[in-house]
Protein backbone atom coordinates (compact mmCIF):
# COMPACT_ATOMS: atom_id res chain seq x y z
CA UNK A 1 0.00 0.00 0.00
CA UNK A 2 1.47 3.33 -1.09
CA UNK A 3 1.84 6.35 1.19
CA UNK A 4 1.30 9.72 -0.47
CA UNK A 5 1.84 13.24 0.87
CA UNK A 6 0.15 16.37 -0.46
CA UNK A 7 1.77 19.50 0.97
CA UNK A 8 -0.51 22.50 0.51
CA UNK A 9 -4.23 22.16 -0.06
CA UNK A 10 -5.42 24.72 -2.53
CA UNK A 11 -6.71 24.01 -6.01
CA UNK A 12 -3.67 21.97 -7.14
CA UNK A 13 -3.48 20.06 -3.86
CA UNK A 14 -7.17 19.21 -3.94
CA UNK A 15 -7.14 17.94 -7.53
CA UNK A 16 -3.91 16.08 -6.85
CA UNK A 17 -5.40 14.26 -3.86
CA UNK A 18 -8.68 13.61 -5.68
CA UNK A 19 -6.91 12.10 -8.69
CA UNK A 20 -4.64 9.95 -6.52
CA UNK A 21 -7.73 8.57 -4.81
CA UNK A 22 -9.48 7.91 -8.13
CA UNK A 23 -6.46 5.91 -9.31
CA UNK A 24 -5.56 4.29 -5.98
CA UNK A 25 -8.63 3.49 -3.84
CA UNK A 26 -6.63 2.01 -0.93
CA UNK A 27 -3.44 4.12 -0.67
CA UNK A 28 -2.81 6.38 2.31
CA UNK A 29 -3.03 10.10 1.44
CA UNK A 30 -1.86 12.61 4.04
CA UNK A 31 -2.61 16.28 3.41
CA UNK A 32 -0.56 18.99 5.12
CA UNK A 33 -1.96 22.52 5.39
CA UNK A 34 -0.81 25.46 7.51
CA UNK A 35 -4.41 26.57 7.99
CA UNK A 36 -7.63 24.76 8.84
CA UNK A 37 -9.69 26.04 5.90
CA UNK A 38 -10.82 23.81 3.09
CA UNK A 39 -9.43 24.69 -0.38
CA UNK A 40 -10.56 28.15 -1.47
CA UNK A 41 -10.27 30.22 -4.63
CA UNK A 42 -8.00 33.25 -3.95
CA UNK A 43 -9.62 35.21 -6.78
CA UNK A 44 -12.94 35.08 -4.93
CA UNK A 45 -11.56 36.73 -1.81
CA UNK A 46 -12.13 40.23 -3.21
CA UNK A 47 -15.75 39.32 -3.94
CA UNK A 48 -16.13 38.27 -0.30
CA UNK A 49 -14.60 41.52 0.95
CA UNK A 50 -16.92 43.47 -1.36
CA UNK A 51 -19.94 41.60 0.02
CA UNK A 52 -20.79 40.04 -3.34
CA UNK A 53 -20.56 36.45 -2.07
CA UNK A 54 -20.93 34.90 1.40
CA UNK A 55 -17.97 33.42 3.28
CA UNK A 56 -18.97 29.91 2.16
CA UNK A 57 -18.89 31.03 -1.48
CA UNK A 58 -15.10 30.97 -1.52
CA UNK A 59 -14.94 27.19 -1.00
CA UNK A 60 -15.85 25.45 -4.28
CA UNK A 61 -15.31 21.91 -2.95
CA UNK A 62 -17.23 22.20 0.32
CA UNK A 63 -16.01 22.01 3.91
CA UNK A 64 -12.93 20.12 5.04
CA UNK A 65 -14.74 17.29 6.83
CA UNK A 66 -16.75 16.55 3.68
CA UNK A 67 -13.58 16.48 1.57
CA UNK A 68 -11.78 14.34 4.16
CA UNK A 69 -14.54 11.75 4.13
CA UNK A 70 -15.02 11.71 0.36
CA UNK A 71 -11.32 11.29 -0.42
CA UNK A 72 -10.42 9.27 2.71
CA UNK A 73 -7.64 11.67 3.71
CA UNK A 74 -5.38 11.93 6.74
CA UNK A 75 -5.27 15.63 7.64
CA UNK A 76 -2.40 17.46 9.32
CA UNK A 77 -3.66 21.06 9.52
CA UNK A 78 -2.80 24.20 11.44
CA UNK A 79 0.87 23.19 11.48
CA UNK A 80 3.78 24.20 9.29
CA UNK A 81 6.02 21.94 7.23
CA UNK A 82 9.56 23.27 7.66
CA UNK A 83 11.47 20.88 5.44
CA UNK A 84 11.11 18.15 2.84
CA UNK A 85 14.04 15.81 2.33
CA UNK A 86 13.50 14.86 -1.29
CA UNK A 87 16.01 12.02 -1.22
CA UNK A 88 14.53 10.19 1.79
CA UNK A 89 11.01 11.57 1.14
CA UNK A 90 10.77 12.76 4.73
CA UNK A 91 8.46 15.63 5.76
CA UNK A 92 9.49 17.48 8.92
CA UNK A 93 7.11 19.68 10.95
CA UNK A 94 7.94 22.81 12.94
CA UNK A 95 7.53 20.86 16.19
CA UNK A 96 10.10 18.28 15.02
CA UNK A 97 7.67 15.49 14.10
CA UNK A 98 8.63 13.61 10.94
CA UNK A 99 6.68 11.59 8.37
CA UNK A 100 8.01 9.35 5.59
CA UNK A 101 6.27 8.74 2.27
CA UNK A 102 6.61 6.93 -1.04
CA UNK A 103 5.61 9.93 -3.15
CA UNK A 104 5.13 13.63 -2.39
CA UNK A 105 3.21 16.40 -4.14
CA UNK A 106 4.40 19.95 -3.44
CA UNK A 107 1.38 22.26 -3.88
CA UNK A 108 2.26 25.09 -1.50
CA UNK A 109 1.33 27.94 -3.83
CA UNK A 110 2.66 31.47 -3.46
CA UNK A 111 2.45 34.20 -0.83
CA UNK A 112 1.99 37.95 -1.08
CA UNK A 113 5.27 39.80 -1.14
CA UNK A 114 5.94 43.41 -0.34
CA UNK A 115 9.14 45.16 0.72
CA UNK A 116 9.25 46.96 4.04
CA UNK A 117 8.59 50.68 3.95
CA UNK A 118 9.97 53.22 6.35
CA UNK A 119 7.28 54.37 8.77
CA UNK A 120 4.83 51.57 7.89
CA UNK A 121 4.45 48.76 10.40
CA UNK A 122 3.88 45.58 8.30
CA UNK A 123 1.16 44.52 10.73
CA UNK A 124 -0.79 47.69 9.94
CA UNK A 125 -0.67 47.25 6.17
CA UNK A 126 -3.23 45.15 4.34
CA UNK A 127 -2.58 42.54 1.67
CA UNK A 128 -4.84 40.51 -0.59
CA UNK A 129 -3.67 36.97 -1.27
CA UNK A 130 -4.92 34.61 1.41
CA UNK A 131 -8.26 34.03 3.10
CA UNK A 132 -6.85 35.54 6.30
CA UNK A 133 -5.88 38.66 4.31
CA UNK A 134 -9.47 38.94 3.07
CA UNK A 135 -10.96 38.47 6.54
CA UNK A 136 -8.64 41.12 7.98
CA UNK A 137 -9.50 43.68 5.29
CA UNK A 138 -13.24 43.00 5.43
CA UNK A 139 -13.30 43.34 9.22
CA UNK A 140 -11.36 46.59 8.99
CA UNK A 141 -13.74 48.01 6.39
CA UNK A 142 -16.76 46.95 8.46
CA UNK A 143 -15.38 48.46 11.67
CA UNK A 144 -13.85 51.70 10.38
CA UNK A 145 -15.15 54.64 8.40
CA UNK A 146 -12.25 55.00 6.00
CA UNK A 147 -12.28 58.07 3.78
CA UNK A 148 -9.17 57.52 1.67
CA UNK A 149 -6.89 54.68 0.62
CA UNK A 150 -3.65 53.98 -1.21
CA UNK A 151 -3.47 50.73 -3.17
CA UNK A 152 0.08 49.87 -4.28
CA UNK A 153 0.42 47.39 -7.14
CA UNK A 154 -1.59 47.58 -10.36
CA UNK A 155 -2.10 43.82 -10.57
CA UNK A 156 -5.30 41.97 -11.44
CA UNK A 157 -5.88 41.65 -7.69
CA UNK A 158 -4.97 45.28 -7.09
CA UNK A 159 -7.61 46.55 -9.50
CA UNK A 160 -10.27 44.44 -7.78
CA UNK A 161 -9.31 45.97 -4.44
CA UNK A 162 -9.49 49.44 -5.99
CA UNK A 163 -12.92 48.60 -7.37
CA UNK A 164 -14.38 47.50 -4.03
CA UNK A 165 -12.92 50.53 -2.21
CA UNK A 166 -14.24 52.86 -4.91
CA UNK A 167 -17.73 51.34 -4.65
CA UNK A 168 -17.65 51.99 -0.91
CA UNK A 169 -17.05 55.67 -1.62
CA UNK A 170 -13.44 55.63 -0.41
CA UNK A 171 -11.22 58.07 -2.29
CA UNK A 172 -8.54 55.78 -3.67
CA UNK A 173 -5.10 56.35 -5.17
CA UNK A 174 -3.81 53.52 -7.36
CA UNK A 175 0.00 53.43 -7.58
CA UNK A 176 2.46 51.28 -9.50
CA UNK A 177 6.03 51.66 -10.71
CA UNK A 178 5.02 50.64 -14.23
CA UNK A 179 4.37 53.54 -16.62
CA UNK A 180 0.98 52.11 -17.59
CA UNK A 181 -1.56 49.63 -16.27
CA UNK A 182 -1.18 45.91 -17.05
CA UNK A 183 2.01 46.36 -19.11
CA UNK A 184 2.52 42.59 -19.49
CA UNK A 185 -1.05 41.89 -20.58
CA UNK A 186 -2.43 44.96 -22.36
CA UNK A 187 -1.29 46.78 -25.47
CA UNK A 188 -0.49 50.45 -24.87
CA UNK A 189 -3.68 51.77 -26.46
CA UNK A 190 -5.78 49.40 -24.35
CA UNK A 191 -3.86 50.36 -21.21
CA UNK A 192 -4.58 54.03 -21.84
CA UNK A 193 -8.27 53.36 -22.37
CA UNK A 194 -8.50 51.32 -19.16
CA UNK A 195 -6.74 54.13 -17.31
CA UNK A 196 -9.20 56.66 -18.75
CA UNK A 197 -12.16 54.64 -17.56
CA UNK A 198 -10.69 54.13 -14.09
CA UNK A 199 -10.03 57.86 -13.87
CA UNK A 200 -13.66 58.54 -14.79
CA UNK A 201 -14.69 56.48 -11.75
CA UNK A 202 -12.86 58.95 -9.50
CA UNK A 203 -9.76 56.87 -8.83
CA UNK A 204 -6.47 58.79 -8.77
CA UNK A 205 -3.91 57.04 -10.98
CA UNK A 206 -0.29 57.31 -9.80
CA UNK A 207 1.57 55.26 -12.40
CA UNK A 208 5.33 55.37 -12.63
CA UNK A 209 5.34 55.96 -8.89
CA UNK A 210 6.11 53.70 -5.95
CA UNK A 211 5.63 54.08 -2.23
CA UNK A 212 8.87 55.27 -0.61
CA UNK A 213 7.85 55.85 3.00
CA UNK A 214 4.85 56.48 5.18
CA UNK A 215 4.48 58.86 8.10
CA UNK A 216 1.82 57.88 10.60
CA UNK A 217 -0.48 60.66 11.77
CA UNK A 218 -3.49 60.91 14.07
CA UNK A 219 -5.82 60.38 11.11
CA UNK A 220 -3.84 57.89 9.04
CA UNK A 221 -0.73 58.27 6.91
CA UNK A 222 1.12 60.80 4.81
CA UNK A 223 2.78 58.70 2.10
CA UNK A 224 5.78 59.94 0.17
CA UNK A 225 5.95 58.49 -3.34
CA UNK A 226 9.08 57.88 -5.41
CA UNK A 227 8.29 60.89 -7.60
CA UNK A 228 8.18 63.13 -4.54
CA UNK A 229 4.41 63.52 -4.40
CA UNK A 230 2.50 63.13 -1.16
CA UNK A 231 -0.61 60.98 -0.72
CA UNK A 232 -2.71 61.31 2.40
CA UNK A 233 -4.74 58.23 3.30
CA UNK A 234 -6.03 56.27 6.25
CA UNK A 235 -5.75 52.82 4.65
CA UNK A 236 -2.85 51.19 2.78
CA UNK A 237 -3.27 47.97 0.77
CA UNK A 238 -0.20 46.32 -0.78
CA UNK A 239 -0.78 44.17 -3.89
CA UNK A 240 2.76 44.30 -5.20
CA UNK A 241 3.53 40.71 -6.04
CA UNK A 242 3.96 37.12 -4.93
CA UNK A 243 6.74 34.69 -4.15
CA UNK A 244 6.56 30.93 -4.42
CA UNK A 245 6.48 29.00 -1.16
CA UNK A 246 9.63 26.90 -1.56
CA UNK A 247 11.39 27.51 1.77
CA UNK A 248 10.85 23.88 2.86
CA UNK A 249 12.76 22.55 -0.17
CA UNK A 250 16.49 22.05 -0.59
CA UNK A 251 17.64 23.56 -3.92
CA UNK A 252 20.57 21.12 -3.91
CA UNK A 253 18.02 18.31 -4.18
CA UNK A 254 15.29 19.86 -6.32
CA UNK A 255 15.79 22.25 -9.24
CA UNK A 256 14.21 25.61 -8.44
CA UNK A 257 14.15 28.80 -10.50
CA UNK A 258 11.41 31.26 -9.55
CA UNK A 259 9.29 28.18 -8.94
CA UNK A 260 9.93 24.46 -8.80
CA UNK A 261 10.86 23.23 -12.28
CA UNK A 262 8.55 20.46 -13.52
CA UNK A 263 8.24 18.41 -16.69
CA UNK A 264 5.06 17.62 -18.64
CA UNK A 265 4.22 14.90 -16.09
CA UNK A 266 4.59 17.40 -13.20
CA UNK A 267 7.68 15.56 -11.96
CA UNK A 268 10.45 17.56 -10.36
CA UNK A 269 14.16 16.85 -10.81
CA UNK A 270 13.95 14.40 -7.89
CA UNK A 271 12.35 10.98 -8.31
CA UNK A 272 8.89 10.57 -6.74
CA UNK A 273 8.59 14.28 -5.91
CA UNK A 274 5.92 16.10 -7.91
CA UNK A 275 4.81 19.72 -7.94
CA UNK A 276 1.71 21.57 -9.14
CA UNK A 277 0.00 24.96 -8.93
CA UNK A 278 1.40 28.42 -8.35
CA UNK A 279 4.59 27.06 -6.77
CA UNK A 280 5.53 25.21 -9.96
CA UNK A 281 7.27 26.43 -13.08
CA UNK A 282 6.14 24.50 -16.14
CA UNK A 283 5.93 24.83 -19.89
CA UNK A 284 4.83 28.11 -21.49
CA UNK A 285 3.63 27.18 -24.95
CA UNK A 286 4.31 30.41 -26.80
CA UNK A 287 7.89 31.04 -25.66
CA UNK A 288 8.76 27.33 -25.31
CA UNK A 289 10.30 28.14 -21.93
CA UNK A 290 9.34 27.37 -18.33
CA UNK A 291 7.16 29.89 -16.53
CA UNK A 292 4.88 30.27 -13.53
CA UNK A 293 1.31 30.68 -14.78
CA UNK A 294 -0.78 31.46 -11.73
CA UNK A 295 -4.27 30.54 -12.91
CA UNK A 296 -6.94 28.44 -11.18
CA UNK A 297 -7.56 26.26 -14.26
CA UNK A 298 -3.83 25.78 -14.73
CA UNK A 299 -3.44 24.60 -11.13
CA UNK A 300 -6.34 22.18 -11.57
CA UNK A 301 -4.85 20.61 -14.72
CA UNK A 302 -1.44 20.33 -13.07
CA UNK A 303 -2.91 18.76 -9.94
CA UNK A 304 -4.80 16.17 -11.98
CA UNK A 305 -1.68 15.36 -13.99
CA UNK A 306 0.52 15.01 -10.91
CA UNK A 307 -2.03 12.89 -9.05
CA UNK A 308 -2.53 10.49 -11.94
CA UNK A 309 1.19 9.91 -12.39
CA UNK A 310 1.84 9.55 -8.67
CA UNK A 311 -0.75 6.78 -8.51
CA UNK A 312 0.77 4.84 -11.41
CA UNK A 313 -1.22 6.30 -14.27
CA UNK A 314 -0.01 8.16 -17.34
CA UNK A 315 -0.95 11.80 -17.77
CA UNK A 316 0.66 14.73 -19.51
CA UNK A 317 0.13 18.48 -19.34
CA UNK A 318 1.91 20.26 -22.19
CA UNK A 319 1.59 23.67 -20.55
CA UNK A 320 -0.32 26.88 -21.00
CA UNK A 321 0.23 30.40 -22.24
CA UNK A 322 -0.05 33.85 -20.75
CA UNK A 323 -3.63 35.03 -20.45
CA UNK A 324 -5.86 37.16 -18.27
CA UNK A 325 -9.64 37.28 -18.17
CA UNK A 326 -11.14 39.69 -15.67
CA UNK A 327 -14.09 41.99 -15.05
CA UNK A 328 -13.78 45.19 -13.04
CA UNK A 329 -15.35 48.63 -12.86
CA UNK A 330 -18.07 47.74 -15.41
CA UNK A 331 -15.63 46.54 -18.07
CA UNK A 332 -14.25 43.25 -19.33
CA UNK A 333 -10.56 42.95 -20.13
CA UNK A 334 -9.08 39.89 -21.78
CA UNK A 335 -5.43 39.55 -22.75
CA UNK A 336 -4.08 36.48 -24.57
CA UNK A 337 -0.49 35.87 -25.61
CA UNK A 338 2.78 37.74 -25.15
CA UNK A 339 2.14 41.43 -25.86
CA UNK A 340 5.85 42.01 -26.49
CA UNK A 341 5.75 40.03 -29.74
CA UNK A 342 5.66 42.13 -32.89
CA UNK A 343 3.85 41.87 -36.19
CA UNK A 344 0.96 43.46 -38.04
CA UNK A 345 -1.52 45.15 -35.71
CA UNK A 346 -5.23 44.90 -36.56
CA UNK A 347 -8.20 46.35 -34.69
CA UNK A 348 -11.97 46.04 -34.70
CA UNK A 349 -14.53 48.30 -33.03
CA UNK A 350 -14.53 51.53 -31.03
CA UNK A 351 -12.13 51.34 -28.10
CA UNK A 352 -14.30 53.67 -26.03
CA UNK A 353 -17.49 51.62 -26.21
CA UNK A 354 -18.78 48.20 -27.18
CA UNK A 355 -16.68 45.27 -28.34
CA UNK A 356 -13.08 46.24 -29.16
CA UNK A 357 -10.44 43.78 -30.34
CA UNK A 358 -6.78 44.57 -30.94
CA UNK A 359 -4.57 41.78 -32.24
CA UNK A 360 -1.05 41.24 -33.51
CA UNK A 361 -0.44 38.87 -36.43
CA UNK A 362 3.07 37.41 -36.69
CA UNK A 363 4.77 35.18 -39.22
CA UNK A 364 3.04 32.10 -37.81
CA UNK A 365 -0.32 33.80 -37.37
CA UNK A 366 -2.02 35.32 -34.31
CA UNK A 367 0.46 35.92 -31.47
CA UNK A 368 -1.53 38.14 -29.12
CA UNK A 369 -4.92 39.74 -28.65
CA UNK A 370 -6.67 42.19 -26.31
CA UNK A 371 -10.44 42.24 -25.95
CA UNK A 372 -12.46 44.95 -24.25
CA UNK A 373 -16.09 44.64 -23.18
CA UNK A 374 -17.04 41.17 -24.36
CA UNK A 375 -15.94 38.12 -22.40
CA UNK A 376 -18.22 35.90 -24.51
CA UNK A 377 -15.75 35.68 -27.40
CA UNK A 378 -12.81 34.86 -25.12
CA UNK A 379 -13.27 31.08 -25.31
CA UNK A 380 -13.27 30.98 -29.10
CA UNK A 381 -10.23 33.26 -29.40
CA UNK A 382 -8.30 31.43 -26.68
CA UNK A 383 -8.98 28.06 -28.30
CA UNK A 384 -7.83 29.34 -31.69
CA UNK A 385 -4.59 30.80 -30.28
CA UNK A 386 -3.92 27.56 -28.39
CA UNK A 387 -4.28 25.52 -31.59
CA UNK A 388 -1.86 27.85 -33.41
CA UNK A 389 0.74 27.11 -30.71
CA UNK A 390 -0.07 23.41 -30.84
CA UNK A 391 -0.08 22.86 -34.61
CA UNK A 392 1.41 26.03 -36.12
CA UNK A 393 -1.30 26.14 -38.76
CA UNK A 394 -4.84 26.43 -37.40
CA UNK A 395 -8.12 27.86 -38.64
CA UNK A 396 -11.07 29.20 -36.71
CA UNK A 397 -13.80 26.55 -36.73
CA UNK A 398 -17.23 27.32 -38.24
CA UNK A 399 -18.83 27.18 -34.76
CA UNK A 400 -16.27 29.62 -33.37
CA UNK A 401 -16.73 31.91 -36.37
CA UNK A 402 -20.45 31.89 -35.69
CA UNK A 403 -19.84 32.97 -32.09
CA UNK A 404 -17.50 35.77 -33.16
CA UNK A 405 -19.90 37.07 -35.81
CA UNK A 406 -22.87 36.89 -33.44
CA UNK A 407 -20.98 39.01 -30.90
CA UNK A 408 -20.10 41.69 -33.44
CA UNK A 409 -16.91 40.82 -35.31
CA UNK A 410 -17.07 41.20 -39.09
CA UNK A 411 -16.12 38.25 -41.34
CA UNK A 412 -13.42 40.42 -42.93
CA UNK A 413 -11.76 40.94 -39.54
CA UNK A 414 -11.97 37.23 -38.74
CA UNK A 415 -10.15 36.54 -42.02
CA UNK A 416 -7.39 38.89 -40.86
CA UNK A 417 -7.15 36.99 -37.56
CA UNK A 418 -6.53 33.82 -39.55
CA UNK A 419 -3.84 35.38 -41.71
CA UNK A 420 -0.09 35.56 -41.40
CA UNK A 421 2.19 38.57 -41.53
CA UNK A 422 5.07 38.31 -43.98
CA UNK A 423 6.55 41.78 -43.52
Amino acid sequence: MADYAVIGFGCAGYYGAKTIRENDPVGNITVFSEHNYSPYNPMLTTYYVAGKIPFEGMFPFGDMEKIKDELKLNLVTGRKVVSVDAETKTVKMEDGEEFKFDKILIATGASAFAPTFKGLDPSEAFYMRTLDDAIKLKNALDENNYKSALVVGASMVGIKVVELLNRKGIKTTFADMAPRIFPLAAYESVSKEIERRIDEKGVVMALGSALSEAEKTENGYICTMSDGKKVECDLIVLCIGTRTNVSMLNPRQIKINKGVIVDENMRTSCEDIYCAGDVSEGGELQSKTSMIIGLWANAAHQGVTAGANMAGGTAKFDGNFMHNITHFMDMDFIGFGDNRLTGKRIVSGDITKGLYVEAVIGEEGLVGVNILDNYRISGAVKNYLYRIMETGNAKISPIQKGILIKEGLKPSFIEKLEGRYNG
